[in-house]
């Protein structure tokens, strides 16, 4: 091989090696790990911590917190309907009574609050964002369309409408209820990181929507009510934990079962001998009719109603038991 041939080689192998060295450089910039810049949330299909709100805002959306606005009321607060720039839809502002928050003043609110804004399911009621001030507490929810509570579905008032809607309130949806509901506490229990103890959970607090869908609202502000004065008596035991929420919602089973208030607790030690001793005719809601296809599954209700509220805390079932068998009773009934 002559020089020149030499030269020629030599020129061909540098640039082919040249070639590969800029291919080797341009791989690893393609399948280097983007940087994430500290503007850009980490996961950004997660919904993001709560928003801290001007109590400005929120006197604006609710047009200076006006009658015509409220929605509802209960031990925790106010609720007004409120449309806010950030939001395309409506949303609720609850605004916590002043007796409340000044008999809590260092309650860590916001802190709170910024946990349980990162809850996200179906059967629950999302928290939006919240709004701090001297003497004020207030929370941001979502919206729930058409709701009514379980409390008022059973219950009502005493007038005719109401009467009618108790009727209504057939089994298949009773079994539609309890089972959303049970996911909706399963998911606060078992699944949201940090779980997340109810500490209030009544009728009262599962909001029902047009569709029967269940929605699991004011968890986690049991820190915002003295348990002396608060309604839960005989849905709470003493304590603070998941299986105190086992027992509250066993009560509420109860209640969906019979037709009758919780009466600070008198409805267990009235319920749990009948369920026991199968004396079922004097247990349910005489208002609907237990069909013979229904009636194993109504038993079944019953009987994890009873080990909800019949056994000890360590004894007790899971949340997550009992949703399953709810799920399954919802199923066989075709809701």
């Amino acid at each position: 091989m002559d020089k020149s041939a030499k030269i020629a080689y030599a020129s061909v192998l540098s640039l082919l090696s040249l070639s590969l060295l800029l291919l080797i450089i341009f791989l690893f910039l393609l399948c280097r790990k983007k940087p994430i810049r500290s503007d850009e949330p980490l996961l950004p299909e997660t919904k993001s911590a709560g928003l801290s709100y001007p109590l400005t805002e929120l006197d604006s959306a609710t047009d200076g917190f006006n009658q015509r606005r409220i929605i509802g009321s209960g031990r925790l607060g106010t609720v007004y309907a409120a449309v806010l720039p950030s939001h395309k839809n409506l949303v609720a502002v609850k605004r916590i009574h002043p007796s409340l928050v000044l008999s809590k003043p260092g309650s860590g609110f916001s802190t709170v609050l910024k946990t349980l804004s990162s809850s996200q399911h179906p059967n629950v009621v999302s928290i939006l964002g919240f709004s701090e001030a001297p003497g004020e507490r207030i929370v941001v929810t979502e919206f729930v369309g058409e709701a009514r509570s379980l409390s008022d579905h059973l219950y009502g008032d005493s007038d005719v409408e109401s009467a009618v809607s108790a009727v209504d309130f057939d089994w298949r949806k009773r079994f539609r209820v309890a089972a959303g509901a049970a996911r909706g506490l399963e998911y606060l229990h078992e699944v949201i990181n940090p779980r997340i103890v109810h500490g209030r959970f009544t009728s009262s607090n599962v909001l029902v929507d047009e569709k029967f869908m269940a929605k699991v609202s004011d968890y986690g502000f049991g820190f915002l009510i003295p348990r002396e004065k608060s309604e839960i008596s005989g849905y709470v035991e003493e304590g603070y934990c998941k299986e105190s929420d086992v027992y509250g919602f066993g009560v509420v089973l109860l209640e969906i079962l019979s037709g009758r208030r919780s009466e600070n607790g008198l409805i267990v030690k009235w319920a749990t001998p009948l369920i026991k001793e199968q004396r079922f005719g004097e247990l349910l809601d005489p208002r609907i009719v237990v069909q013979s296809e229904t009636k194993c599954l109504v038993i079944r209700f019953a009987k994890v109603a009873l080990a909800c509220v019949g056994n000890s805390r360590r004894s007790r079932p899971s949340i997550s038991q009992v949703a399953a068998i709810l799920n399954s009773l919802e199923r066989e009934e075709g809701g």
